[in-house]
């Protein structure tokens, strides 16, 4: 009830003996699959070993938190088509749909500490530290083995009943609560998922590989972008919800409850000559208390430098607008943002 209350969907406990999740881990971090977050590979092991994270830890609360606003469609599949008919506006930027609202860290991170207190209130001792994203924690691994749902093809969490459009979060703590029962993966012989990736990234069931991320290429990665995978990311500036959108079981996805996610006009079907054009100042303006505010204008500008050149090789109406919008910063002073708009530039329609 109190979790509930405070906005998140669903409850449960996992233990923290993650062993038998370790090879894979090492496994995946071996291969370099992790691309430029040496975050990863420098806790190593330690996400999968709660007990050394957190020393005294002994049962992990794991919740999680739907996020598709409140005004999205609500006929099975309808919200799904009108995301991926974005795909077809090539001088639309498309920014995944966690990220059009507020950000999530604080808000999951401050309702946990809530649910904390609660907790606290009703026990004699409850040691805890509170988490979303934001620590080395093994957070689909934990919700899945707590009874969040099971762990999908392309490696994120799946729920009967809400799909997997919802954040994660962790609660460590020390005092001894009963696990929850893990439920049965229900992906079968769907494949849909690997098929439709843009750039190939899950490279096997279970298996991604985020240098080929488009999320990882748009939000992680700092320098230059591939130049065989600029041409396979169409218009998506800011993520990637392909794998998700053509999932079957997000039919079933959640609105929220909470207005945070509500989505912010200029970060929703805008053209990218209007997204191009914001100044830094106009940039931090737009992007306060929100996740894309993290990149940083360079890394904005650089991501829609390449939805722009893609939206030339097709062939728009905007094609002028979009040449003289490019050429306006040919001679930006940051290195990575020129190249990107020198190459936007060359890109012709119907090249190869």
């Amino acid at each position: 009830m109190w979790a509930r209350e405070l906005g998140f969907s669903q409850i449960g406990v996992a233990s923290v003996d993650l062993s038998s999740a370790e090879p894979g881990l090492s496994a995946w971090l071996a291969a370099g699959f992790h691309g430029s977050m040496q975050y990863m590979a420098q806790h190593g092991l330690k996400r999968a070993r709660p007990a050394e994270l957190i020393p005294g830890t002994v049962s992990v609360i794991t919740v999680r938190m739907d996020y598709l606003p409140a005004s999205t469609f609500v006929n099975p599949g309808e919200w799904q088509a009108i995301e991926l008919s974005r795909l077809a506006r090539p001088a639309e930027g498309i920014v995944s749909v966690y990220a059009r609202g507020r950000d999530y860290h604080k808000l999951m991170r401050a309702r946990l500490q809530k649910l904390s207190v609660k907790i606290a209130g009703h026990v004699e001792q409850f040691g805890c530290r509170v988490f979303t994203d934001s620590a080395p924690v093994l957070e689909a691994e934990l919700a899945a083995r707590s009874g969040q749902g099971w762990r999908g093809k392309h490696t994120l969490l799946l729920n009967r009943d809400a799909g997997s459009m919802f954040f994660l979060g962790e609660i460590y703590t020390d005092l001894a609560l009963p696990p929850s029962e893990p439920v049965l993966p229900h992906c079968g012989s769907c494949s849909a998922c690997l098929a439709v990736c843009p750039t190939q990234a899950i490279i096997a069931p279970y298996r991604l590989d985020a240098r080929r991320c488009i999320s990882y290429l748009t939000i992680e990665h700092a320098g230059l972008i591939p130049l065989e995978l600029r041409l396979l990311m169409g218009n998506r500036i800011y993520g990637c919800d392909d794998c998700q959108l053509v999932c079957p079981w997000n039919k079933f996805a959640q609105r929220s409850t909470l207005p945070d996610f509500d989505e912010r006009q200029h970060l929703t079907g805008q053209q990218l000559v209007t997204l191009f054009g914001w100044t830094e100042e106009e940039f931090l303006r737009f992007t306060e208390g929100n996740a894309i505010r993290r990149i940083g204008h360079e890394r904005w500008l650089r991501n829609i430098a390449v939805a722009m050149g893609n939206a030339l090789r097709t062939g728009t109406a905007r094609d002028a607008d979009i040449r003289r919008s490019l050429q306006a910063r040919s001679s930006h002073p940051n290195d990575v943002v020129r190249e990107h708009v020198l190459w936007a530039l060359d890109q012709q329609t119907g090249s190869t």
